[in-house]
């Protein structure tokens, strides 16, 4: 793992400046915050929060994850990109993709 729990999240992997304004506007405003909410979690409630936008999977739920791993979304494996999916699941707001 390539990052600092402290950094901004505008700073972090994957992270530009839509996304990072949706962290913001959730009380995610670091590394650390982000781990503590979970990627699942934090894009949960980014879909909550907006709920007239469709927020794709691989630009939010997987660059989320990447940012904590230190990974392009893309790099994420298979398996946990699946899993990331069951956790979101439940969610109203989910896209399949």
């Amino acid at each position: 793992m390539n990052t600092t729990i402290d950094r901004p999240i505008e700073e972090a992997k994957n992270i530009g400046t839509t996304i990072a304004k949706r962290l913001n506007e959730i009380e995610i405003y670091s590394l650390a915050d982000l781990a503590e909410t979970t990627a699942a979690s934090a894009y949960k409630k980014m879909s909550q929060q907006n709920p007239e936008k469709h927020l794709p999977l691989c630009y939010y739920l997987y660059s989320l994850q990447g940012a904590l791993l230190g990974l392009h979304w893309d790099e994420i494996p298979k398996e946990l990109k699946s899993e990331l999916r069951k956790q979101i699941e439940s969610s109203s707001n989910c896209c399949k993709s």
